[in-house]
Order: C-alpha cells, then sequence, then structure tokens
C-alpha cells in the first residue's frame, strides 16, 4: 500500500471520492435496517459510516466470495452492538447481498441485531460483552504473526470499552508482543448506555493513555475521510513483523448525516417514529447532495 502522504494528489481524490460515495450508500442501508424493527443503534451506525467505508473500501485485503479466505485481514467488531454498521459494510463490501439487508433483526435471518459470528458471512468475533474484542484480537495477531502470515488484524471499538480493564491488559500485552499487524480503531463519541463517557468515567487523556502503552497513536475526525485515509495508510507503515500497534482514536458525531438524528437526546438506543424514516433519507440524500456540489 502506498502511503497517503506519497500518493499523487488525483489517486488521493479518487481514494476519498469512492470512500465517501461508499459511506453515503452505508448511511442509506443503516436506515433502511433500522426501519425494519424502527429502533435501534442507528446513530452510532451513521455515526462510523465513514470509518467502516474506509475500512472495507480502502484497505481490508478481502475475498467477497469467501470469507474464510486464510490470507484475509481480519475485522472484529467487539462492539456487538453496532452489527447494524458492519452490515452496511460488508454488503458494500460484497460479501452479504444488499437484498438481504432487508431480513435484518428478523427471525431466521443471517444478520441478528447484535453480531453473531455464527450466523453472518465475515463477521470473525460474537462482540457484546465490552472489554473482550482487543484481547481476542491480540490472540489472532500474535497467532498469525508466529505462523509467520502476512494478514493484518483490526479491532473495532468504543470509548465507553476503555472503561474496562481488560482493554488496557490487552493494550500492554500487544505492545510486549511487538504485533504490528494490530491496529485498533475506538468510536469516540463521547455517549454510552449510561450517559455522556466524561460522566460515567472519564477516558481522557485517551491519546497520552494509549503511548504510554507503546502504541502508535493518532486521533482524527472520524467524520473527515481524508483525515481517515491519512491515520489507516501511517498505521500500515507500522505493520512490519515486530513493529509497534498502531491505535487510531476517532472522533465521531451521533448521527451524522441526519439532523434530525444528530440533534437528538437520546441518542444510544433510538426509537424513531414512522413518519421519521422517509424525512431521514430525504436529509441524508439531501445533504450529500450539497457537499458534492
Amino acid at each position: 500500500m502506498t502511503a497517503l502522504s506519497e500518493s499523487r494528489p488525483a489517486e488521493l481524490a479518487a481514494r476519498a471520492d469512492r470512500v465517501r460515495a461508499a459511506a453515503h450508500r452505508m448511511r442509506h442501508h443503516m436506515l433502511n435496517m433500522g426501519e425494519v424493527q424502527g429502533q435501534g443503534y442507528v446513530g452510532q451506525a451513521l455515526g462510523v459510516a465513514d470509518v467502516l467505508a474506509v475500512s472495507y473500501v480502502d484497505q481490508l485485503r478481502l475475498r467477497p466470495s469467501d470469507p474464510h479466505w486464510a490470507q484475509r485481514d481480519r475485522f472484529l467488531l467487539s462492539t456487538g452492538h453496532y452489527a447494524i454498521a458492519l452490515y452496511a459494510a460488508l454488503a458494500e463490501a460484497r460479501t452479504v447481498p444488499v437484498a438481504e439487508l432487508e431480513t435484518y433483526g428478523s427471525d431466521g435471518s443471517r444478520l441478528p441485531m447484535s453480531g453473531m459470528a455464527s450466523y453472518t458471512p465475515g463477521m470473525e468475533i460474537s462482540g457484546g460483552s465490552l472489554g473482550h474484542g482487543l484481547a481476542v484480537a491480540v490472540g489472532m495477531a500474535l497467532g498469525l504473526r508466529l505462523r509467520g502470515e502476512s494478514p493484518r488484524v483490526f479491532n473495532f471499538l468504543s470509548d465507553g470499552e476503555l472503561d474496562e480493564g481488560s482493554t488496557w491488559e490487552a493494550a500492554m500485552g500487544a505492545k510486549h508482543h511487538r504485533l504490528g499487524n494490530l491496529t485498533a480503531i475506538v468510536d469516540m463519541n463521547a455517549l454510552q448506555a449510561d450517559g455522556k463517557t466524561e460522566s460515567v468515567l472519564s477516558i481522557e487523556p485517551a491519546e497520552e493513555k494509549w503511548a504510554a502503552c507503546g502504541w502508535f497513536t493518532q486521533r482524527v475526525d472520524g467524520n473527515d475521510v481524508a483525515a481517515l485515509l491519512a491515520a489507516f495508510d501511517a498505521a500500515a507503515e507500522q505493520a512490519g513483523p515486530e513493529g509497534t500497534p498502531s491505535v487510531i482514536l476517532c472522533d465521531t458525531q451521533i448521527g451524522r448525516g441526519v439532523p434530525l438524528l444528530e440533534s437528538r437526546e437520546k441518542a444510544h438506543f433510538m426509537r424513531i417514529d414512522e413518519h421519521e424514516w422517509q424525512l431521514c433519507r430525504d436529509q441524508l440524500t439531501a445533504g450529500f447532495e450539497g457537499a458534492s456540489a
């Protein structure tokens, strides 16, 4: 992979445009899935669409027709309740058919409301018990390195998960084992089930804490595609056989792209009225077209 800073401007622009278009489609998928249930973790999903679009459209090495390909990069969704976001990304990556998104959360669906590896192609772990994902990712990354294999491991976790002691044990273990093939991606949306993250249990200064554990640390606007591309490229440069684990702290906005949801006070688990879904889609389309004009 060519470092972002060394790529030609036209190539950079093409990458960014491709990711933004994918993120827009993914946000529409998220709204469509949310409407099936009438509620859910739609705000978080919209917030991290840009992060997942960069991951699945620009960064991950995958074979859509073979989700168990041994040389694939691994993307671990520690936050199982973000499954609605990952399903949209898997559809964009052609691992899950777009038409199947209509079954989200329904009886017999391969797309349950919380991520389950036993059901969904491309879902590497059954997340949801927060604080476990990074430890599993460390084990995967170490196992791949011991086998002399080159795939990278990405672990997506939330800022609320930084309240868990097991996360920091795993972070120290990753540095100890020099796991340059491991990248942690943290959704810093400042919200968790019990309220604002800062009020529940302060995690700041997050950058200094990760750096103190020996990680290559970056913090970016998680809704700025160009900044995300630069951060992911810089993390890739750390991915030697015995390099430095990387973390990208992504400051995201709940409900991004849909003003009606961006301003909603109770945003962790949203109930959206029947008449509001089309309004959300209209706002999303208008915002994207306005930004592209």
